[in-house]
């Protein structure tokens, strides 16, 4: 049964946060002044078991999800990670099963999840500069553990591997031409994503943002780009290649040019919270009714009621004032 939202949106892509725990400090994540040595992270008996994830990811295929995405803070934090993958993989009518990781922890699990059955993974890596890269992360990480990651995933068939950078103005827009010249030809897709209001402690301004026109423009300037058509709906990159053929890149513009009309993505907390944007800043809770007894056609019932009377799109009301709004933390969310 397949559904679709207040404005005609179907669900199609299930976004699922396994931990809000993470070994980066990211700057417009979790910046280290506020995720500090004393900061409370959720305790073991309130995240969601895999039996409770699994239960409800089937759930949301009935609804009309294809793809799965497991999140975190660091997903490869979650003991026991591949068992999750495996359960999940195992449902029918799943077509993709990936995962969001700071790469640090791929050397060590990329063939165990691959084995498991995970597809492909997204490596998040902000600067080839290493200075700026662990200033960035905020845990002294050097730009080589990343990339070892990423060697790690290629070489246990974790493909198309995807890296994410977040540009911010005067940080890391000095970047944009080393990442590019360092994936061009690898097979590797680079996908630079605009800096975002996500949260309320990242300090987000308007002026801290690059377009991704700007980033465009900066690339093509060197190795000239031409567009390419999106491959499925709800996709969230801008696609381009390269003209000599050496690959392509993706440009996620949620600021300047806001995708809302095509989302598809529906974000489930550790806790399980269900969230039908990015910025919201109320969830509903789904773990009191998997713990209460319900059967799967009350938690179908009240997902699709969820899903049936949305209508956000906060990108495309996006403001100074509305950047001011509470919203739900990247790290619980997953971004």
């Amino acid at each position: 049964m397949a559904i679709t939202d207040a404005l005609a949106r179907p669900l199609r892509d299930l976004r699922i946060s396994v931990t809000d725990r993470c070994n980066f400090r990211c700057v417009y994540c979790m910046p280290r002044e506020v995720f500090g040595p004393g900061f409370a992270f959720l305790p073991r008996d309130e995240l969601l078991t895999f039996e409770e994830i699994e239960r409800l990811a089937r759930i949301f295929v009935s609804l009309g999800v294809r793809k799965i995405r497991l999140t975190g803070g660091e997903p490869l934090l979650r003991r026991d990670l591949p068992e999750l993958i495996a359960m999940l993989a195992a449902i029918p009518g799943v077509e993709d099963l990936t995962l969001t990781t700071n790469g640090s922890l791929l050397p060590r699990y990329a063939r165990e999840l691959k084995s498991a059955g995970l597809r492909r993974v997204t490596v998040s890596l902000d600067a080839l500069d290493d200075d700026t890269f662990r200033a960035m992360n905020g845990v002294n990480v050097g730009v080589a553990e990343v990339l070892a990651g990423i060697e790690a995933a290629l070489a246990a068939g974790l493909t198309p591997v995807k890296v994410n950078a977040v540009i911010k103005r005067g940080v890391n827009d000095d970047q944009i031409l080393p990442l590019a010249s360092r994936f061009r030809g690898t097979g590797i897709i680079l996908r630079f994503i605009e800096y975002m209001d996500v949260g309320t402690t990242n300090g987000w301004r308007m002026d801290d943002v690059v377009p991704g026109a700007e980033i465009l423009r900066t690339i093509s300037a060197v190795y000239p780009l031409e567009p390419v058509p999106p491959q499925q709906e709800g996709e969230v990159a801008r696609r381009w290649r390269y003209r000599d053929g050496a690959g392509e890149i993706g440009i996620i513009t949620s600021v300047t040019q806001p995708f809302c009309g095509t989302c598809t993505r529906a974000r489930l907390t550790p806790e399980g919270e269900l969230y039908t944007c990015l910025f919201a800043s109320r969830g509903h809770d789904l773990r009191t009714l998997l713990r209460s007894g319900a059967d799967d056609g009350e938690i179908r019932g009240r997902i699709a009621r969820i899903w049936t009377g949305r209508s956000d799109r906060y990108s495309e009301l996006r403001s100074e004032a509305t950047a001011a709004l509470p919203k739900v933390e990247m790290f619980r969310i997953g971004g």
